[in-house]
C-alpha cells in the first residue's frame, strides 16, 4: 500500500471512537489520530527507530518489512485489518529505511543480526514482555535470527518470502532487480515517493551488493546455522508463483525449523500478504491465536 493510502486511512479513522493510544515512555512521537494508529520514534542502539502501533490486544505482534521497506509501504492491509481487539500490532522501519533515517542504510555482513537486535530491543523499549513476529522477505530472515537468538522473547512467528542462504540462482535474480528504473511503476512508485529516486536507486544497488556477500560464505550462509535454534511455533507461508524466492528455500527452512508448518498459496507471488490480504490475515490470526499443545 502506498504511503498516501495509509494517510487516508488515518484521516478516516478520526471519525471512529476508540480508546486513545499514548506513545511509549521515552519516545518522540505524535498521536496521529484519537483512535487507531500511533506513530513515534524511539532511541534504540544509537539510532532513532520509527514505528507505528495499533490495536488494544494483549498479544503483541511485530511486522518486519522487506528490502527497502517500511511499515507503511509493506503492511497497509495488516495495520488496517488485523484484529485490534486481539492484537497490539507494531510495524517498524529498520535503521536506514522508511522514517528511521538518519542514518543512511548500509549493509555490513552482519546487517541481518543488527536488524534482529534492533527489532527485539525496540519492542523491549516499548515495554512489551513477549512478541510474535510477522516477517516478509528480508524481514523473514530477520525474524528467523531474532527467534534463534532471543528464544525466550519470541512467542510465535510467521514468515514468507525468506531464505536462509544464497545460491547462484538467487544471485541472478538479485542482479535482475538492481536497476530500479526497470521495476514496474506499481512496485516502484511507493518507494520512490518515500525516499526520492536517488536514495531509492542507490540503496537498492547497495542492497544487491550486501546480499551478494553471503554467496561468498560457506554454503552461501545467511542464517542456516541458526535454524535449529528456533524454538517458537513457526508458520512458513510460500507463494508458488514467487519470482524472487524459489520454493526450495521455504522447504529448506521448513525441514530445519523443528515443528514448523508450511502453507502453500498456489497463486501467491512475493507480495502474497498484499494481493491476498484477507486470506493471509486470517491464516496469520488463526495461527497466532492457536493454543500450543
Amino acid at each position: 500500500m502506498a504511503p498516501g493510502s495509509v494517510s487516508r486511512l488515518l484521516i478516516l479513522a478520526c471519525h471512529c471512537v476508540n480508546l486513545p493510544h499514548q506513545p511509549a515512555p521515552g519516545t518522540t512521537g505524535v498521536q496521529l489520530t484519537s483512535t487507531s494508529i500511533t506513530s513515534g520514534k524511539v532511541a534504540v542502539n544509537g539510532v532513532h527507530l520509527h514505528y507505528q502501533q495499533t490495536g488494544e490486544g494483549e498479544h503483541a505482534v511485530l511486522l518486519l518489512p522487506g528490502m527497502l521497506g517500511s511499515g507503511e509501504t509493506d503492511f497497509g492491509p495488516q495495520i488496517k485489518n488485523l484484529s485490534k481487539k486481539l492484537f497490539t500490532v507494531v510495524a517498524w522501519d529498520p535503521r536506514g529505511y522508511g522514517h528511521s533515517r538518519p542514518p543512511d542504510r548500509d549493509f555490513p555482513v552482519d546487517f541481518f543480526e543488527r536488524d534482529a537486535k534492533d527489532a527485539v530491543d525496540l519492542m523491549k523499549t516499548l515495554k512489551f514482555k513477549k512478541v510474535s513476529l510477522l516477517g516478509w522477505s528480508d524481514g523473514g530472515i530477520t525474524a528467523l535470527i531474532a527467534a534463534a537468538k532471543y528464544p525466550s522473547y519470541i512467542s510465535k512467528m510467521v514468515i514468507w518470502g525468506a531464505n536462509a542462504y544464497v545460491t547462484d540462482e538467487d544471485e541472478a535474480i538479485y542482479q535482475g532487480i538492481r536497476d530500479v528504473s526497470k521495476w514496474s511503476e506499481k512496485t516502484r512508485k511507493p518507494l520512490e515517493t518515500l525516499y526520492g529516486y536517488d536514495y531509492f536507486a542507490k540503496t537498492c544497488e547497495k542492497w544487491v551488493d550486501g546480499i551478494k556477500q553471503f554467496k561468498h560464505l560457506p554454503d552461501g550462509n545467511i542464517c542456516r546455522h541458526l535454524l535449529r535454534l528456533v524454538q517458537c511455533p513457526t508458520l512458513i507461508v510460500h507463494g508458488e508463483k514467487d519470482p524472487l524466492v524459489p520454493r526450495f528455500h521455504a522447504d529448506f527452512i521448513h525441514e530445519r525449523v523443528r515443528g514448523s508448518r508450511l502453507h502453500l498459496m498456489p497463486e501467491g507471488k512475493h507480495n502474497l500478504h498484499l494481493r491476498f490480504a484477507n486470506e493471509f490475515n486470517k491464516l496469520a490470526e488463526d495461527f497466532l491465536l492457536e493454543k500450543s499443545p
